[in-house]
């Protein structure tokens, strides 16, 4: 087996029994072990509810231990879960998802102690290389092997979230919440609901919490608008407040409102960003840093300036927001594709909680959630949109060759191929996906109409 498919720019992905193995997992956690010298310390290691989730954390779990960590097993948890124990434990750990991609595949997320992310930048190859090695040849047990133990840390990391947004004074709330068969399941009912702690002013409608890692009822995917519509007809049968949708893993929350209609997730950057820019002040930091990516819309660094931060933009990927959020010591983080980031919880990205924020101003005000976000959606911006391309090289290229001869456009190649006119009326980025077949195409203008223009001149020239 050639493990260098199922590792990408910033966690491992790939399709069960074919590019991901028992086998393979176990030399992982052995590799995991020795790359970052774990042995002797505490390793963490969890799963998501897909089928093949549990094997592959105990076949981790069991290569961890016997180059001589002490693993600590999480169970069934969310993507932010494990963000939450390595911040809080310390300690480096694993958790076995993929996130929104369909129930045939699975794949690791994987961070240092203190939640600190891994990328091709910061020794995830080096973990490929060692553990492709052990996988072929096999790899010697310590000369003292570790346990592995139990650890329910839901509790905990239920009570740290209820810590950081006060949503006890709010007003009554009617919310939605589409958990997708994911993990929001699970994490939802005990932060929001009243199963570990005191219960808040908020009833909670609940469509497919059951756990189920086959996606029975639609893709855990809510960056897709096709798998927002139970909710959005739920939001109108219930005469709900918001609805909020939460990915596989629950490490990503996209939010529709009253009417039905989705938020977009840089409107709720920037709603989230001026809330702790006003939070970080109060305890007397002058100009918060947020971190926003290079997809997101322009509104974003515009409200983040006017509340008095300073605006830093990144390239796409967790990792990579995650590292530059450590170096600027940036109170908040926000991508186009709905992960939030927060310096009170480990510069590490939680839907839960950003939603909490959502909740919050919301409750707080007697508008509803459609004035409220519509202040900070002053562009018109098309969404991703995805294309399946035979060779995305060449896409982009063709994209390129097109637009260069044109006058008054300016040229960003720094994540994918970004133009924009120097006008300022409009721009664009288009992007190869780091764990999928796919290019991705996101246009924002100052009006529908040029916004459509634009979107539809470039995916002419992407598929055909």
């Amino acid at each position: 087996m050639d493990l260098s498919s199922a590792f990408k720019a910033y966690d491992v992905r790939g399709i069960v029994g074919v590019s991901l193995t028992d086998e393979a997992a176990e030399a992982i956690g052995a590799a995991f072990v020795d790359v970052l010298g774990l042995a002797g310390r505490k390793v963490l290691c969890g799963g998501d509810m897909r089928p093949s989730s549990r094997g592959f954390v105990s076949a981790f779990s069991l290569g961890a231990s016997r180059r001589g960590a002490e693993v600590y097993d999480l169970g069934l948890i969310s993507t932010d879960e494990l963000y939450f124990a390595s911040g809080a434990l310390d300690a480096a750990g694993a958790i076995f998802t993929a996130s929104h991609n369909p129930s045939q595949y699975n794949g690791i997320k994987m961070a240092k102690a203190g939640a600190v992310p891994i990328s091709s930048d910061s020794g995830l190859l080096a973990i490929r290389d060692l553990a492709q090695r052990y996988l072929d040849g096999g790899y010697p047990t310590a000369e003292r092997a570790g346990n592995i133990a139990p650890l329910d840390v839901l509790g905990d990391y239920a009570a740290k979230l209820r810590t950081l947004i006060d949503l006890d004074t709010v007003r009554p709330l009617k919310v939605v919440v589409d958990a997708g068969n994911g993990m929001a399941g699970l994490t939802v009912p005990a932060v929001l609901g009243n199963e570990l702690l005191d219960g808040l002013p908020l009833t909670i409608v609940p469509l497919y919490f059951e756990l189920d890692g086959t996606f029975p009822n639609h893709p855990a995917n809510p960056l897709e608008p096709e798998n927002l519509l139970d909710l959005r007809a739920a939001v109108l049968e219930h005469g709900a407040d918001i609805g909020l949708a939460f990915d596989g893993d629950a490490d990503r929350c996209f939010v529709v409102d009253e009417t039905g209609r989705a938020v977009s997730p840089s409107a709720i950057t920037a709603m989230i960003a001026v809330r702790e820019i006003a939070r970080a002040q109060a305890q007397g930091e002058a100009a918060p840093t947020v971190i926003h990516n290079l997809i997101t819309s322009r509104a974003v660094p515009e409200f983040v300036e006017q509340a008095g931060g300073r605006p830093v933009r990144t390239r796409v990927g967790h990792s990579f927001i995650k590292a530059r959020m450590a170096e600027e010591n940036a109170v908040f983080g926000g991508e186009h594709s709905a992960h939030y980031y927060f310096r009170d919880f480990y510069n590490a990205d939680t839907g839960l909680l950003a939603a909490m924020h959502v909740l919050a101003a919301l409750g707080e005000q007697d508008a509803p959630l459609s004035t409220l976000a519509g202040k900070f959606e002053p562009y018109s911006a098309s969404g991703e949109i995805n294309s399946t391309v035979t060779d995305a090289d060449q896409a982009i290229a063709a994209v390129r060759n097109s637009y260069e001869p044109a006058p008054g456009v300016a040229f960003d190649e720094s994540d994918g191929l970004t133009i924009a006119a120097e006008s300022g009326h409009w721009w664009f980025n288009v992007r190869a996906s780091n764990t999928e077949e796919l290019l991705r195409l996101n246009v924002e203008a100052n009006d529908a109409a040029t916004m459509q223009s634009v979107r539809d001149t470039v995916l002419d020239l992407i598929r055909n």
